[in-house]
């Protein structure tokens, strides 16, 4: 079950003006489920993206990264299919992707580099591309600004529940609203984000700074969870600002009114990232690494990235066992060569578990297994290699349970 994460309400996901979903049932893998979504832009809207860094990336991954490319190319809509990766599928895999694009764009009066596509499930099997044609006449006939919630189940793999959020604010006395979706349950380490994330605004953006805003969202949220330490091949992340917003155009992120745009799409992000952690395939504990202290954030990264990737630290909280020693060699061989262990205090929540690299004089292992036992858990890690806190980075994690290999071993049949 996921980790004190419920299904979000439809009502409470905003529409975004500018922007219509609509969902089918093409069946790419499964009879009667929601595996097909597709995204409508009016024009005038803008679209970034950040995808995977797997060299191995999908067919999808690289025609999206060739239709963004394209110099004044103006994205009108977005098709993303569940139950096939279309990875590892080669030259033929390419050609279906750019088939789906060329099908949707005919139905839409579009060019076919206007349209973007997206693919997740299973890898190295041929993308079912007549099933995803027959399906999308459906998909647009279902075009509404209101289907966020539908969206969020259709592009579900192994997923439990879907992933949603959705904020207002006000600028200049005009609400914005953004709204967003994720998917993701395993194959979870992103070099940029998740397996799938979309987020959309109406805000009045100026299109330089989508990009820009996009790279920080996702370095704050898709860039610092872990499941199981996998990079997919399929990871994409995308913003959409509609534009239709009364506001005065934000021409800069560091004004009253980019910063407000920032903290909201930030906020959404977190969210579902967070969510794709609680939901992570047989977690029972979401656990916050904080690692302070450091000379740069990137080192602080490293550390808090090698306790979330350690099997033998998430197989621990998974038995709620303070075998705490596993957390601190972690630290140690994250790559900070001149680390100085004598320096390193450690924290359990409120547990003081070690101090200048030895087991605290006061610290019992009945407070380490009192903690262990929750179902959230912060671990924090001072390195003490700069003054005061210094630099800092936190990533979000789970544990490693025995649901995790069943689910893995299980997912093809």
């Amino acid at each position: 079950m996921p980790v004190n994460l419920t299904p979000p309400f439809a009502a409470d996901l905003h529409p975004i003006p500018g922007l219509r979903i609509g969902v089918a049932m093409a069946g790419v893998r499964k009879p009667n489920r929601r595996d097909l979504v597709v995204f409508a832009l009016e024009e005038g809207a803008v679209v970034a993206g950040v995808f995977t860094r797997n060299r191995f990336c999908a067919a999808p991954v690289q025609l999206c990264r060739e239709h963004l490319g394209l110099a004044g190319n103006a994205i009108r809509a977005l098709v993303v299919n569940t139950g096939n990766a279309n990875a590892g599928t080669g030259a033929d895999g390419l050609a279906r992707a750019r088939r789906t694009c060329a099908s949707l764009a005919g139905l839409m009066g579009l060019q076919p580099t206007q349209v973007l596509p997206f693919s997740t499930g299973v890898i190295m099997e041929t993308l079912p591309v007549e099933r995803i044609e027959a399906g999308l006449p459906a998909a647009l006939a279902d075009l509404a600004p209101a289907h966020w919630f539908e969206a969020a189940q259709g592009i579900m793999t192994t997923d439990t529940l879907p992933k949603a959020a959705s904020r207002q604010i006000s600028i200049d006395g005009h609400t914005v609203t953004v709204t967003g979706i994720s998917k993701g349950a395993g194959m979870i380490r992103p070099d940029m984000a998740t397996m799938l994330g979309y987020i959309a605004t109406d805000a009045a953006l100026d299109p330089a700074l989508l990009q820009p805003l996009l790279d920080e969202a996702a370095g704050l949220s898709f860039n610092r969870i872990t499941i199981d330490g996998d990079t997919s091949t399929n990871d994409s992340f995308m913003l959409i600002a509609t534009r239709r917003a009364a506001h005065a155009p934000i021409t800069a992120l560091d004004s009253p009114a980019g910063r407000a745009l920032r903290d909201a799409v930030v906020a959404v992000a977190q969210q579902l990232a967070q969510a794709i952690v609680r939901d992570g395939e047989g977690a029972t504990k979401f656990i916050t690494i904080q690692v302070l202290g450091g000379r740069s954030e990137a080192e602080c990264r490293l550390a808090a990235y090698a306790v979330a990737h350690s099997p033998l630290v998430k197989t621990a909280f998974f038995a709620s066992d303070p075998n705490l020693g596993r957390i601190l060699a972690a630290v140690g061989y994250a790559g900070i060569a001149d680390l100085d262990q004598g320096l390193i205090d450690l924290h359990l929540d409120d547990v003081h578990v070690v101090h200048r690299g030895g087991r605290h004089p006061t610290y019992r292992e009945e407070d380490g297994q009192r903690v262990m036992k929750q179902s959230e858990i912060t671990v924090r890690v001072h390195l003490h290699r700069a003054p005061g806190d210094g630099a800092q980075a936190t990533v979000w994690t789970c544990d490693l349970s025995h649901d995790y290999v069943s689910i893995n071993a299980d997912y093809r049949s």
